[in-house]
């Protein structure tokens, strides 16, 4: 009897132990981190981050340049009416001179051509004019070029994962569906980041441009109020 239980719980012990080991182990799912999908994305992502990094160095030096060129000089005619009307003339020229602006140098062009005539002096004041804004959009074309770039560039580096993917299966023999959607996956990072990046530089691209007509705007309302000075009488 003692030996018949002894059997019956040493099957007992097997058949637990033989349930544990045929259980399969459920893992737990693997996390997507950033970084890991930046560097899944193949050699495309090179060419995409000096897009990038290219992209915010035009943008924070054309930003700082624009604020700068856009600083509020606002009493800037008014003194040099107030010279111009006292016949202090030098003294305007030296208040230009002094104020490292566009509209300064603007209006500096045009107090050097008093004395000749007005279609004279506004062709010298457009033509700086022009000059300086040349100056400030300086760079902020290539805002627009990477804005185009990047996407397609991202998309490129999709295409080849794609290619590269069946022709692992062409070689194979078998279509794993694994293989596929796992491969797949990493190579559609490089779309995602080649579209942000487009989105981004567009949206800068835009902002710059917003900032540099606001300049121009202003520039063209001095202008004008400048060349209304020298149209006074006794002028």
């Amino acid at each position: 009897m003692i030996l018949l239980t002894a059997i019956d719980t040493l099957q007992q012990i097997t058949d637990s132990v033989n349930n544990v080991t045929t259980t399969p182990v459920s893992t737990p799912p693997q996390e997507l981190h950033f970084i890991d999908l930046l560097f899944k994305g193949g050699w495309v992502m090179v060419p995409l981050a000096l897009l990038a990094f290219l992209g915010l160095v035009i943008f924070t030096e054309r930003y700082i340049t624009i604020r700068k060129a856009s600083k509020n000089d606002s009493n800037l005619l008014f003194q040099i009416r107030q010279n111009v009307r006292d016949g202090r003339l030098e003294n305007a020229i030296a208040l230009c001179k002094n104020t490292n602006s566009p509209l300064a140098r603007m209006l500096e062009k045009g107090l050097k051509r008093i004395g000749r005539p007005i279609k004279e002096i506004e062709g010298s004041i457009e033509n700086t004019g022009k000059l300086e804004v040349s100056k400030l959009e300086k760079n902020i074309g290539i805002l627009g070029i990477i804005a185009g770039i990047a996407p397609m560039l991202g998309f490129v580096g999709t295409i080849i994962g794609v290619i590269t993917i069946f022709h692992d299966v062409s070689i194979k023999g078998a279509i794993e569906i694994g293989t596929i959607s796992g491969g797949l996956y990493t190579k559609m990072i490089t779309s995602a980041t080649g579209l942000i990046i487009g989105i981004i530089a567009y949206v800068l691209y835009h902002i710059l441009n917003m900032m540099v007509e606001k300049i121009i705007l202003k520039m063209e309302t001095e202008a004008l109020e400048f060349i209304d000075l020298l149209e006074e009488p006794g002028k």
